[in-house]
């Protein structure tokens, strides 16, 4: 609100933040020296890690990981379950799908570097925002950078990337079980 009590006009110069364009938002860390399209970890090795199969494996690939950060990606196929139904004519990978992504490769650095043994279960997702479509044919990358860890729980702020652009980002919780 203005002084006076108004709304301002988007256009209004007196409130920068409503004339500016907005900017993009950033990438959780900067991967400008990453080798994002780099295989450290192939399908085979997710698999002695993390549980999920068939439909529900959500990564094709670890790109990189490290104590406190993970890139993974995902080829998004033509011949996906969801393709059919989601929704026909124009498919869109579905939003509960990405954020799937996002869990399995917190599991995955969660056993990995934090060194949990148990299931990892996810518990939650906190400050969840789609903001563009993914369509078949895209890689998606999944960015993980570790916010906290205590109690056998672990959080971690995720993004989505395709061709640059930020498609989603959430915080995803999750417990060992």
């Amino acid at each position: 609100l203005r002084a006076d009590g108004l709304i301002p006009n988007v256009s209004d110069e007196s409130f920068p933040a409503f004339s500016e364009a907005r900017m993009p938002p950033r990438t959780l860390f900067d991967i400008s020296n990453i080798e994002i399209d780099k295989t450290v970890h192939d399908l085979e090795f997710i698999r002695t890690i993390n549980p999920q199969r068939f439909e529900f494996e959500q990564l094709s690939s670890i790109a990189f990981v490290d104590k406190t950060r993970a890139i993974a990606f995902r080829d998004v196929r033509h011949d996906e379950f969801w393709i059919k139904g989601h929704i026909p004519g124009r498919p869109l990978m579905p939003g509960v799908m990405m954020i799937e992504a996002a869990a399995q490769l917190a599991s995955f650095f969660t056993k990995t570097q934090l060194n949990y043994k148990g299931f990892i279960g996810f518990g939650g997702v906190e400050k969840c925002k789609f903001r563009m479509p993914v369509e078949p044919g895209a890689r998606l990358y999944v960015l993980l950078e570790l916010v906290w860890e205590r109690h056998r729980r672990v959080c971690c702020a995720t993004q989505g990337i395709v061709a640059g652009n930020v498609v989603f980002e959430a915080d995803v919780i999750g417990s060992e079980f």
